[in-house]
């Protein structure tokens, strides 16, 4: 088991990816056409299948790794960098393209339902969120600690949940800038844990770096 401390950066690692705040503007737009309770539907479909998906990252990851034969320490540096580049689009204050793209956006105008695709996946649980759960479901062998992973990322999809249910409310109070700027701090964070698992990776695959 890691110590309390390293699951608290766990799960703030967590939210950072996931980015509820960040969500909200692309969330409105999806659900423009709705009604209010079809939004409170889509919003909860949304936040369940993002929750299903993280956790099959967190039991089943490793699984899928040595299945194609893929090292922890390369797929650490390889996802890591991938969470690098989403920090710094984020602190940009725009939404990577391994998140969503153009084209996804405007096919899912087109769609009746938009909660699992594109909202849930790739949106919330995209290719960072995944790679992310996967390299810290690795941090130790014990089943307690995937618990608590499975807890974060159910804590992750009510604040999901309740920041789309809360949308517009915080889209008026918090306006543009204040949505570019929480998502620009929670990229600094992105970033900064980036470059901490890209350096243990890299140590993994070159003991030499260390000494």
């Amino acid at each position: 088991m890691l110590h309390w401390n390293e699951y608290i950066k766990i799960f703030v690692a967590v939210m950072v990816i996931v980015d509820p705040i960040g969500a909200i503007p692309l969330f409105l737009s999806l659900t423009g056409n709705q009604s209010n309770h079809e939004r409170r539907h889509t919003a909860k479909i949304a936040a369940f299948a993002m929750a299903v998906v993280l956790i099959i990252s967190c039991l089943f990851g490793d699984t899928i790794l040595r299945f194609f034969g893929i090292s922890m320490a390369s797929f650490r540096v390889a996802g890591c960098i991938l969470l690098l580049f989403l920090g710094i689009a984020m602190m940009h204050a725009r939404q990577s393209t391994s998140k969503h793209t153009p084209e996804e956006d405007k096919e899912a105008e087109s769609k009746e339902s938009v909660a699992v695709v594109p909202m849930a996946m790739p949106l919330l649980a995209g290719p960072g969120a995944i790679s992310m759960l996967i390299i810290y479901s690795q941090e130790a062998p014990l089943w307690a600690h995937k618990g608590i992973l499975i807890g974060c990322c159910l804590i992750a999809a009510v604040a999901i949940w309740a920041t789309m249910l809360s949308a517009i409310h915080l889209s008026k109070g918090l306006g543009k800038t204040g949505i570019n700027i929480t998502t620009r701090v929670m990229g600094l964070i992105l970033t900064a844990v980036a470059v901490e698992f890209i350096a243990t990776g890299l140590g993994q695959l070159f003991p030499g770096l260390i000494h």
